[in-house]
């Protein structure tokens, strides 16, 4: 298994603050999204005539997931901004690939990593579109156990699913370092949405059944999906309390945030033209937020794209070595503190 060991590759605050400083700016230009379309796009429709989402789409993006603190108030980049952070992005990856930090063991090359290059078409500042802040309201009980989470190496539960290779968790959709891709099929009465990562098919209903019994609790919940107009609007309940809502280091400070029964998941697909679905969801838990939040991530549609089997479990010694490492490393310190 490889996201054991990776360092995360998204840019930091420092770097997206440093390339809007060092951008020119362009006399009356202002922080505005990027410009809508203003002619009406009527998606394709499926044998069965609903909207055909169907596809192979990628989401991978440099944008940060939560608004740097540099840029509080400022939720869209200028088309300027937008390429100095860019520029400054890939200055970065090239430097890191010439000089590593000291001690660092290293990790893969740049080559075998799909984090993307580019800020996401909307230009806007941050993954988390509400609150308006780009900031995901995290209660203080849910940062504790955050924490207990990404430092405990007593057991292997309190490690993510992803490394134990049970789940992505329901934050799925968030981008990460690679395996950014997803494929939609329709079928009559379902969609499916086969995720690279841990290889998941989400197989969601789309023919008005009701959702499972409240006591059949998931590891990936249970998805209900209905058609608004063009819109394919899935909501998943009936989650356990066993996972974390984000488990890739590209999400920031909300890896390992941990999620109750309560989660309620809230997703909006809409082709907005050949190429894009605008994807949106809407992460509600009461027991860990103080309030319902929201991330926007444009989908891409990239054909040539060819999804490889993402054999995690197979071969996968992190865990026992992770775990193994962190008792001997007890075993030298309860010996050096004998000696004293």
């Amino acid at each position: 298994m490889r996201h054991q060991f990776l360092r995360s590759r998204g840019v930091p605050s420092a770097v997206i603050a440093v390339a809007l400083l060092t951008a020119v700016p362009v006399a009356g230009q202002t922080p505005t999204a990027a410009k809508t379309k203003t002619k009406t796009w009527t998606p394709p429709r499926t044998p069965d005539d609903q909207p055909d989402l169907q596809g192979m789409w990628t989401n991978a993006t440099i944008t940060p997931f939560e608004r740097p603190s540099a840029l509080a108030g400022k939720r869209f980049l200028t088309e300027q901004e937008a390429a100095a952070f860019e520029q400054q992005a890939a200055e970065r990856r090239e430097e890191a690939e010439r000089a590593p930090r000291p001690g660092d063991v290293g990790s893969y090359n740049d080559a075998w990593f799909d984090s993307g290059t580019k800020v996401v078409s909307t230009r806007q500042t941050s993954l988390v579109v509400d609150p308006q802040d780009g900031k995901v309201p995290l209660k203080p009980a849910a940062e504790e156990a955050r924490d207990r989470n990404l430092t405990n190496v007593d057991s292997f539960e309190f490690m993510s699913p992803w490394d134990r290779c049970i789940t992505r968790g329901p934050g799925r959709m968030f981008p990460a370092g690679y395996n950014n891709a997803y494929q939609i099929v329709q079928t009559p009465g379902y969609v499916v949405i086969l995720q690279e990562m841990i290889h998941e098919a989400r197989v969601i209903p789309v023919d008005g059944r009701p959702h499972v019994d409240k006591n059949i609790r998931q590891w990936t919940g249970d998805p209900r999906g209905r058609w608004e107009g063009n819109t394919l609007v899935v909501e998943t309940t009936n989650f356990n309390d066993k996972g974390w809502i984000a488990t890739n280091a590209a999400a920031g400070r909300i890896r390992g945030v941990p999620h109750s029964e309560a989660l309620r998941l809230v997703e909006r697909f809409a082709r907005v033209d050949a190429d894009t679905i605008s994807y949106e969801i809407t992460i509600e838990d009461p027991n860990v937020y103080t309030r319902p939040w929201t991330v926007s991530i444009p989908l891409i549609r990239d054909e040539s794209y060819q999804m490889f089997e993402y054999a995690c479990h197979e071969g996968n010694r992190a865990i026992e070595n992770v775990l193994s490492a962190a008792r001997t490393a007890e075993k030298i310190a309860t010996e050096a503190a004998k000696k004293k």
